[in-house]
């Protein structure tokens, strides 16, 4: 996974994993509700996996919120001749 995976997944992982606790949902149940493998859930939420987009869909969906609140305030920073970064926009969630 490169750096701006990485990022992706440390940010939409640990908003994947609040979700879920402030529904009082296991990480089996939702795994069970997107049809998805329970063991991928750890490394998901612990940002060290980054879901695919239909994933994503189905994880979002499984919680019962949209797929952009787990992705609300991620951006692409465009820095001229620099490579660009990845980053967090103000008003997302942390």
């Amino acid at each position: 996974m490169d750096a701006s995976a990485k990022q992706v997944a440390g940010i939409v992982g640990p908003r994947i994993r609040q979700t879920r606790r402030r529904l009082d949902m296991s990480q089996e149940s939702l795994a069970d509700n997107a049809e998805i493998h329970r063991t991928q859930m750890t490394g998901i939420e612990w940002g060290e996996r980054l879901p695919r987009i239909d994933t994503l869909i189905k994880l979002a969906g499984g919680l019962g919120v949209s797929p952009c609140e787990l992705l609300d305030g991620i951006v692409w920073e465009v820095r001229g001749s620099r490579p660009g970064r990845m980053i967090e926009a103000e008003g997302g969630d942390e």
